[in-house]
Protein backbone atom coordinates (compact mmCIF):
# COMPACT_ATOMS: atom_id res chain seq x y z
CA UNK A 1 0.00 0.00 0.00
CA UNK A 2 1.62 3.28 -0.69
CA UNK A 3 2.07 4.91 2.45
CA UNK A 4 1.39 8.35 0.74
CA UNK A 5 -1.88 7.03 -0.65
CA UNK A 6 -3.29 5.78 1.74
CA UNK A 7 -3.57 8.79 4.00
CA UNK A 8 -6.59 10.48 4.28
CA UNK A 9 -6.97 14.45 3.28
CA UNK A 10 -8.28 16.11 5.66
CA UNK A 11 -10.52 19.22 4.51
CA UNK A 12 -9.85 22.66 5.81
CA UNK A 13 -13.29 25.21 6.55
CA UNK A 14 -14.47 27.04 3.98
CA UNK A 15 -12.85 24.63 0.98
CA UNK A 16 -15.22 23.10 -1.10
CA UNK A 17 -14.38 19.63 -3.23
CA UNK A 18 -16.32 18.14 -6.35
CA UNK A 19 -15.99 15.45 -7.90
CA UNK A 20 -17.46 14.85 -11.10
CA UNK A 21 -18.00 12.00 -13.73
CA UNK A 22 -15.00 12.83 -15.97
CA UNK A 23 -13.01 12.31 -12.69
CA UNK A 24 -12.32 16.18 -12.38
CA UNK A 25 -11.39 16.79 -8.91
CA UNK A 26 -12.83 20.81 -8.40
CA UNK A 27 -11.41 22.41 -5.19
CA UNK A 28 -12.95 26.02 -4.46
CA UNK A 29 -11.48 27.92 -1.63
CA UNK A 30 -11.06 31.68 -0.22
CA UNK A 31 -7.65 32.36 -2.44
CA UNK A 32 -9.75 30.62 -5.80
CA UNK A 33 -10.95 27.71 -7.93
CA UNK A 34 -8.50 24.65 -9.05
CA UNK A 35 -8.99 21.65 -11.18
CA UNK A 36 -7.38 18.67 -10.93
CA UNK A 37 -7.67 15.89 -14.03
CA UNK A 38 -7.67 12.23 -12.35
CA UNK A 39 -7.14 8.95 -14.16
CA UNK A 40 -10.37 6.99 -14.37
CA UNK A 41 -9.13 4.13 -12.56
CA UNK A 42 -7.95 6.26 -9.43
CA UNK A 43 -11.77 6.87 -7.53
CA UNK A 44 -11.68 9.95 -5.32
CA UNK A 45 -14.69 10.11 -2.54
CA UNK A 46 -15.35 12.14 0.54
CA UNK A 47 -15.73 10.36 3.85
CA UNK A 48 -16.39 11.93 6.93
CA UNK A 49 -15.32 15.39 5.91
CA UNK A 50 -12.23 13.50 4.53
CA UNK A 51 -11.28 12.99 0.97
CA UNK A 52 -10.03 9.41 0.07
CA UNK A 53 -8.00 8.34 -2.96
CA UNK A 54 -8.50 3.98 -3.56
CA UNK A 55 -7.18 2.50 -6.70
CA UNK A 56 -8.85 -0.73 -7.68
CA UNK A 57 -5.80 -3.24 -7.85
CA UNK A 58 -2.24 -3.62 -7.09
CA UNK A 59 -1.33 -3.25 -10.48
CA UNK A 60 2.16 -1.49 -10.90
CA UNK A 61 0.49 1.45 -12.49
CA UNK A 62 -2.07 1.71 -10.20
CA UNK A 63 0.60 1.99 -7.45
CA UNK A 64 2.37 4.68 -9.44
CA UNK A 65 -0.43 6.67 -9.84
CA UNK A 66 -2.55 6.50 -6.05
CA UNK A 67 0.66 8.54 -4.35
CA UNK A 68 0.95 10.56 -7.16
CA UNK A 69 -3.19 11.95 -7.80
CA UNK A 70 -3.55 12.32 -3.74
CA UNK A 71 -0.50 14.62 -3.67
CA UNK A 72 -2.17 16.45 -6.73
CA UNK A 73 -5.20 16.66 -5.20
CA UNK A 74 -3.48 17.84 -1.37
CA UNK A 75 -1.62 20.36 -3.32
CA UNK A 76 -4.59 21.89 -4.66
CA UNK A 77 -6.08 21.97 -1.52
CA UNK A 78 -3.72 23.52 0.22
CA UNK A 79 -3.14 25.94 -2.69
CA UNK A 80 -7.02 27.65 -2.47
CA UNK A 81 -6.69 27.64 1.74
CA UNK A 82 -3.63 29.02 2.13
CA UNK A 83 -1.35 29.57 -0.90
CA UNK A 84 2.18 28.61 -2.12
CA UNK A 85 5.37 31.46 -2.33
CA UNK A 86 8.94 31.28 -3.73
CA UNK A 87 11.80 33.52 -3.08
CA UNK A 88 14.26 34.19 -5.24
CA UNK A 89 17.57 35.77 -4.57
CA UNK A 90 19.71 38.18 -7.68
CA UNK A 91 23.44 37.73 -6.25
CA UNK A 92 25.61 39.65 -8.48
CA UNK A 93 26.62 43.75 -8.66
CA UNK A 94 24.05 45.62 -10.66
CA UNK A 95 21.67 42.79 -10.60
CA UNK A 96 17.76 43.90 -10.29
CA UNK A 97 14.32 43.31 -10.19
CA UNK A 98 11.02 45.36 -10.91
CA UNK A 99 7.70 44.19 -11.21
CA UNK A 100 5.36 46.32 -13.75
CA UNK A 101 1.65 44.83 -13.31
CA UNK A 102 2.21 41.08 -14.73
CA UNK A 103 5.80 41.56 -16.03
CA UNK A 104 8.45 41.07 -14.14
CA UNK A 105 12.37 42.99 -15.30
CA UNK A 106 15.25 41.62 -14.94
CA UNK A 107 18.60 43.20 -14.77
CA UNK A 108 21.26 40.11 -14.73
CA UNK A 109 24.16 41.32 -16.02
CA UNK A 110 23.46 40.84 -19.50
CA UNK A 111 24.05 43.77 -22.05
CA UNK A 112 20.02 44.09 -22.18
CA UNK A 113 17.06 43.70 -19.23
CA UNK A 114 15.33 40.44 -19.64
CA UNK A 115 11.16 41.04 -19.55
CA UNK A 116 8.86 38.02 -18.10
CA UNK A 117 5.59 38.01 -18.51
CA UNK A 118 3.83 36.15 -15.77
CA UNK A 119 1.32 34.21 -15.89
CA UNK A 120 -2.20 35.37 -14.44
CA UNK A 121 -2.19 32.78 -11.54
CA UNK A 122 1.19 34.45 -10.09
CA UNK A 123 1.83 37.42 -8.87
CA UNK A 124 5.06 38.61 -7.88
CA UNK A 125 6.70 41.36 -5.83
CA UNK A 126 10.22 42.53 -5.87
CA UNK A 127 12.38 44.03 -2.94
CA UNK A 128 15.65 45.89 -3.09
CA UNK A 129 17.05 47.12 0.29
CA UNK A 130 20.50 48.55 0.74
CA UNK A 131 23.44 46.56 1.31
CA UNK A 132 21.09 42.97 0.59
CA UNK A 133 20.80 41.00 -2.39
CA UNK A 134 17.15 41.71 -4.29
CA UNK A 135 14.61 39.31 -3.57
CA UNK A 136 11.73 37.97 -5.87
CA UNK A 137 8.62 36.92 -4.03
CA UNK A 138 6.50 34.68 -6.41
CA UNK A 139 2.70 33.68 -4.86
CA UNK A 140 0.44 31.71 -6.48
CA UNK A 141 -2.39 29.24 -5.67
CA UNK A 142 -1.16 26.68 -7.99
CA UNK A 143 1.96 24.62 -6.82
CA UNK A 144 2.77 23.18 -10.13
CA UNK A 145 2.80 26.49 -11.95
CA UNK A 146 4.72 28.14 -9.14
CA UNK A 147 7.69 26.29 -9.58
CA UNK A 148 7.86 26.07 -13.35
CA UNK A 149 7.83 29.90 -13.42
CA UNK A 150 10.30 30.31 -10.35
CA UNK A 151 12.50 27.60 -12.40
CA UNK A 152 12.41 29.09 -15.43
CA UNK A 153 13.29 32.53 -13.55
CA UNK A 154 16.35 30.94 -11.84
CA UNK A 155 17.82 29.59 -15.29
CA UNK A 156 17.73 33.26 -17.20
CA UNK A 157 21.40 33.22 -14.98
CA UNK A 158 22.21 29.72 -13.14
CA UNK A 159 23.98 29.98 -10.33
CA UNK A 160 28.05 29.84 -11.13
CA UNK A 161 30.68 27.87 -8.70
CA UNK A 162 33.07 30.10 -8.30
CA UNK A 163 31.86 33.57 -7.19
CA UNK A 164 28.55 32.38 -6.46
CA UNK A 165 26.33 34.79 -8.45
CA UNK A 166 23.08 34.40 -10.21
CA UNK A 167 19.33 33.74 -9.07
CA UNK A 168 18.97 30.80 -6.39
CA UNK A 169 16.48 29.93 -4.06
CA UNK A 170 16.48 31.98 -0.82
CA UNK A 171 18.38 29.33 1.47
CA UNK A 172 19.90 26.84 -0.97
CA UNK A 173 23.11 25.77 -0.35
CA UNK A 174 25.73 26.14 -3.21
CA UNK A 175 28.62 24.07 -3.85
CA UNK A 176 31.36 26.59 -4.26
CA UNK A 177 34.39 25.69 -5.89
CA UNK A 178 37.90 26.86 -5.60
CA UNK A 179 39.63 28.98 -8.17
CA UNK A 180 42.54 28.59 -10.02
CA UNK A 181 45.24 30.12 -7.49
CA UNK A 182 43.80 27.10 -5.04
CA UNK A 183 45.73 24.42 -6.69
CA UNK A 184 49.35 25.02 -6.53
Amino acid sequence: MSRIGKLPISLPTGVQVDVNNENQVTVKGPKGTLVTPVDQDIKVSTVDGQLVVERPTEQKRHKAMHGLYRSLINNAIQGVSNGFEEKLELVGVGYKATVAGNTLELALGYSHNIFLALPKEVTATAVTEKGKNPIVTLNSIDKQLLGQVAAKIRSLRKVEPYKGKGVRFVGEQIRRKAGKTASK
